[in-house]
């Protein structure tokens, strides 16, 4: 499969990858290939991105948990600097493991990328000063047909690194803090997000 290695169904959950590309290193530093369509065609990853985005977060910031409700997009995630724990939950109704999640955590440093196809909630925790985040989509984004999740739902039960605190019934994090003391950082629309069987009501 040319430059890259891939973990197919991680944490038991069809679809989710981790894909870790070839390094090619010597004295003046190193060179690897981020994407390659080829590569990812002969692993079974048949993906046609149309959009890439970069973002930059500070120590303690978490975002999430974010999808399309009618535009759905397959995400490829990496972090250029820093460390951040970034989540995939399982938002198929027809899924065996619907509701369930898996971490992985992505560095500068180990270079993995993850792969969250459509039907997933997604958010990421930074664990370090600063993170730059990278990430492919296969459809653009849609401003007016973003869903959310609580961060912090017991139903789904996502077990941050570092966090400490007590659920106190919503997705406000003033309760919660770093176990260096750092406090979380969330946007305001990602404090009023609901939990999983709030949010999806059949």
């Amino acid at each position: 499969m040319g430059q890259i290695k891939v973990e197919y169904n991680v944490g038991g959950i069809e679809g989710l990858c981790v894909i870790e590309s070839a390094i090619h290193s010597d004295r003046r530093g190193y060179f690897m290939e981020t994407f390659n369509q080829r590569d990812m065609y002969e692993a079974g990853l048949y993906v046609s991105f149309v959009q890439d985005n970069q973002s930059m977060s500070s120590k303690g910031v978490l975002r999430g948990l974010h999808f399309q409700k009618n535009f759905p997009q397959t995400k490829l995630v990496r972090v250029i600097k820093g460390t951040v724990f970034d989540v995939a939950v399982d938002l198929r109704r027809t899924s065996a493991t619907y509701g369930r999640y898996h971490g992985v955590l992505l560095t500068a440093d180990n270079r993995k990328q993850y792969l969250i196809p459509r039907g997933f909630a997604h958010g990421f925790l930074v664990l370090t000063d600063t993170a730059e985040f990278c990430y492919k989509c296969d459809d653009f984004y849609h401003p007016n047909d973003e869903g959310g999740l609580a961060w912090n739902d017991p139903e789904i039960g996502i077990v941050w690194p570092e966090v400490i605190g007590a659920y106190p019934g919503s997705a406000e994090p003033g309760g919660y803090r770093l176990s260096d003391g750092s406090p979380l950082i969330l946007s305001e629309k990602d404090r009023k997000w609901l939990g999983l069987r709030e949010t999806f009501k059949y």
